[in-house]
């Protein structure tokens, strides 16, 4: 089962570090004075700076995530509420098949709720890029796509330098842009 939520998990990724980098490079611009700006967005690798984003764009995919926040807020917790009852269903100490095939008939409705948003958005997202942007970031995916398949055939106890296998060092980092912490 984990297998299958990898690589969702790994596009949710990419598309939310792809959307956090468009508010924070934006909020950048709009904050930094000219040298200081440039000289922190130089320092990291950057979607943004690899895609090439107008301003415009940048304010268009800030419009569509907010647009979209709130509904993917909803349906996450949709899903949460149906994996709990799920669970709640199959360790019941008196199992009701019928009760466990609706609780997962609630529980793929949710996922493809959240699935709909999600791709939706990639899809809204794909639409304000250019036909050249979207050649960089189908590379940045193949790139990507790379080295989740090396971590993934990676011996487990071998320690790995690529950012990719650090997930709490990003989500320490994505926690940090959320909470407007500059460091």
């Amino acid at each position: 089962m984990k297998k299958l939520y990898f690589p969702n998990f790994l596009l949710i990724l990419l598309v939310l570090t792809f959307s956090l980098a468009v508010r924070a490079q934006e909020d950048q611009i709009n904050n930094q004075p000219d040298n200081e700006m440039k000289r922190r967005v130089d320092k990291r690798p950057n979607v943004l700076r690899e895609l090439g984003l107008s301003r415009e764009q940048m304010q268009a995919i800030r419009r569509l995530n907010g647009e979209r926040k709130l509904q993917m807020q909803e349906a996450q917790r949709k899903l949460a509420d149906a994996r709990k009852n799920l669970d709640m269903a199959i360790y019941a100490d008196a199992v009701n098949d019928s009760e466990v095939q609706a609780r997962l008939k609630e529980f793929q409705n949710a996922q493809a709720e959240a699935a709909a948003i999600r791709l939706n958005t990639e899809y809204g997202i794909r639409k304000i890029l250019t036909p050249e942007q979207v050649v960089r970031f189908r590379q940045l995916r193949q790139r990507f796509a790379a080295m989740r398949e090396d971590f993934q055939n990676r011996p487990k106890n071998q320690p790995s330098n690529n950012p990719v296998n650090r997930p709490n060092r990003l989500l320490n980092r994505q926690n940090r842009i959320f909470s407007g912490d500059k460091n």
